[in-house]
C-alpha cells in the first residue's frame, strides 16, 4: 500500500500544464482543487478531463452529478444515444412519479431538448463526466464523488419559483426548440464570456429559474467541493496531508464555484421544496382528471374488450396510480 502511494506521489506533477478550461483554487488547509469547466456534449471536454486528472494524480474526483443520473456513468455510448433519443410513457411515468405531476413535466421537456442537441451532434451527453469516471478507477486510493444537487429537489424548486404565465412561456420555447446546433457552437460554451453573455440573456427572461438552477446548484457544488478538497491520511502512519481533488463541473457554474469558494454557506436553504399553493394543487387536480378522463375515453372507443386489456397493462395501472389525486390536506 505504502508502495502505491509513493509511485502515485512520483507521478503527480507540481508545476502541471493544464487546459485553459481549468481553475486552481485552494483550501484552508492546503489542499488543492483542480476545477475543469465543461461543455457536456464536447469530446475536447473529455480530453481535458483525462489530461487533468493524469497530471495531477487526485486523491478524490468530483463530478456535477447527483445519485438520480448516476447510471450515465456506466452506459455505453450507444446506449446513452438511443435512451437520450427515446422519450417514451415509461419515462413521463418515472418522472411524474419521482417530481410529482408539472415539475415531471417540465423535467420531460428538458430530455426533449437534450435529444434534440444529440440527436443534431450525434453526441450522448455527459462524456466527461464517464471519462472521469474512468480515469479514477485506474488510480490507486482515488475516490470518486456526486457533488449536484439531487434533480428532484432542483426541478421542484424551480417549478415552484415560476409562475404560471413562466411556466407557459418556457414550455412552449422547449416544445418548440428546433434550432440546429454544431460541435462549434458547442465548444463555444467553454469561452467564459459568451457563455456569461447567454446566463445574462437567461437572468433577464426568468431570474427565477437562474437562481434555482444554477445560482443554487453553485453554492451546493462549492459546499460538495469543499467537503472533498480535505486533508487526507498517507501510508503507513495515517499522516493527514493537503488532498488533491479535480472537480469537473459545467463551465457555467465556474464563475459561481469561485465567488462562493471562501464564502459561510448554509445548503439547508436551498434544499428545501415548499408544498405547493392551493391553486398549483386545483391546477394540479384538473391536468390529472383531464388525462384521466382521455384515457378512460380512449377505453371507450376502443371497445369493452380491448379496453379492459389495455387497462390490465401494468404500465397503463401504475400510471392511473399516479394520476390519482392526492386527499385534500386536513387543516
Amino acid at each position: 500500500m505504502e508502495l502505491l502511494w509513493q509511485l502515485r506521489s512520483q507521478r503527480r506533477q507540481s508545476s502541471p500544464e493544464l487546459p485553459e478550461t481549468v481553475t486552481r483554487l485552494t483550501a484552508p488547509d492546503g489542499s488543492l482543487l483542480y476545477l475543469v469547466g465543461t461543455a457536456h456534449f464536447s469530446d475536447s471536454s473529455k480530453k481535458d478531463v483525462a489530461t487533468t486528472i493524469r497530471a495531477v494524480q487526485p486523491d478524490v474526483v468530483v463530478v456535477e452529478l447527483c445519485q438520480y443520473r448516476v447510471s450515465m456513468l456506466k452506459m455505453d455510448e450507444n446506449t446513452l444515444l438511443r435512451e437520450a433519443k427515446d422519450i417514451n410513457l415509461d419515462k413521463v411515468q418515472q418522472a411524474i412519479k419521482q417530481n410529482g405531476l408539472m415539475s415531471g413535466l417540465m423535467q420531460i421537456l428538458l430530455l426533449k431538448v437534450s435529444a434534440h442537441i444529440t440527436e443534431q451532434l450525434g453526441m450522448a451527453p455527459g462524456g466527461e463526466f464517464r471519462e472521469a469516471f474512468k480515469e479514477a478507477g485506474r488510480l490507486p486510493f482515488c475516490k470518486f464523488h456526486l457533488g449536484d444537487r439531487p434533480i428532484p429537489v432542483t426541478f421542484k424548486r424551480a417549478i415552484a419559483a415560476l409562475s404560471l404565465w413562466q411556466k407557459a412561456r418556457l414550455a412552449w420555447g422547449l416544445c418548440f426548440l428546433s434550432d440546429p446546433i454544431s460541435k462549434e457552437d458547442v465548444e463555444k460554451c467553454k469561452q467564459k464570456d459568451l457563455l456569461e453573455q447567454t446566463m445574462s440573456e437567461m437572468i433577464g427572461e426568468f431570474p427565477a429559474l437562474h437562481q434555482t438552477i444554477v445560482a443554487e446548484r453553485d453554492i451546493y457544488l462549492t459546499h460538495t467541493l469543499r467537503q472533498a478538497t480535505r486533508c487526507v491520511e498517507a501510508p503507513p502512519n495515517a499522516q493527514k496531508v493537503p488532498a488533491v481533488v479535480v472537480g469537473v463541473v459545467g463551465m457555467g457554474h465556474v464563475p459561481g464555484i469561485e465567488r462562493n469558494w471562501e464564502k459561510h454557506l448554509n445548503i439547508n436553504e436551498i434544499m428545501s421544496v415548499a408544498p405547493p399553493s392551493r391553486f398549483s394543487w386545483v391546477l394540479c387536480t384538473v391536468i390529472k382528471g383531464v388525462m384521466m378522463g382521455m384515457l378512460g375515453y380512449a377505453c371507450y372507443r376502443a371497445g369493452g374488450s380491448l379496453g379492459r386489456a389495455l387497462l390490465s397493462i401494468s404500465t397503463v395501472q401504475s400510471l392511473l396510480e399516479n394520476l390519482r389525486p392526492p386527499p385534500p390536506l386536513v387543516s
